[in-house]
């Protein structure tokens, strides 16, 4: 456990940098994200790699479970917006703020990298890795909950409340998914395709 520790901590500093209203104006966002996702992907093969390598496999099923849950989880976001802005008088403004990340940039090369790097990244990282090695030693419902609070926690340093709360939902969302069909490639699948979604084909704000 003491590896699995020392990742999530990695996480922790890394999710950090790139949020801390302290730190995030020294790095570029989506150059220290990519970068991040590749470290955590070198991390989770390195110390859990036999493990992650049999909960990847194809199926076609699994590949069309994965496109549907990633318009599923697109529209719980977009009830999610709809409803937050009525309730939260900030959340229209942190929502904001989240988009501003793509500002100027090129959004053929953010979606690429959603796409082939970042989704996948987390994927394996928090539900290949994270989540299945907390599945080793606690029950499949403990290690759900704690993997998805603590994929909710790395986002804290954020101080944005609805990216917090959106981190919890994904993570929640997917690591119900995990428990359910044991195969990575469902979610990789939705995870990419819903971070394309959301943040550049068809956003929400």
């Amino acid at each position: 456990m003491k590896k699995l520790v020392i990742s999530i901590i990695v996480a922790f500093l890394l999710w950090t940098i790139m949020f801390s209203p302290w730190t995030k104006e020294y790095v570029h966002f989506w150059t220290t994200m990519s970068v991040s996702a590749v470290l955590l992907i070198f991390l989770s093969f390195i110390f859990y790699g036999k493990e992650i390598r049999k909960s990847i496999w194809w199926s076609w099923k699994d590949v069309g479970i994965g496109v549907l849950s990633a318009v599923v989880l697109w529209g719980i976001f977009w009830l999610g917006n709809y409803f937050s802005t009525l309730l939260f008088p900030f959340a229209e403004a942190q929502i904001g703020g989240i988009y501003n990340m793509k500002s100027g940039e090129n959004y053929w090369i953010v979606g690429l990298l959603l796409l082939f790097v970042i989704g996948p990244a987390e994927e394996i990282f928090w539900r290949g890795y994270v989540q299945q090695r907390l599945n080793q030693k606690y029950s499949v419902i403990l290690s759900t909950v704690v993997a998805t609070v603590v994929y909710t926690l790395v986002h804290i340093a954020s101080f944005n409340f609805m990216l917090i709360m959106a981190a919890m939902v994904c993570g929640a969302f997917w690591g119900l998914m995990y428990s359910w069909k044991k195969n990575l490639l469902p979610l990789i699948i939705s995870h990419a395709l819903w971070d394309v979604a959301v943040f550049i084909l068809f956003p929400i704000a």
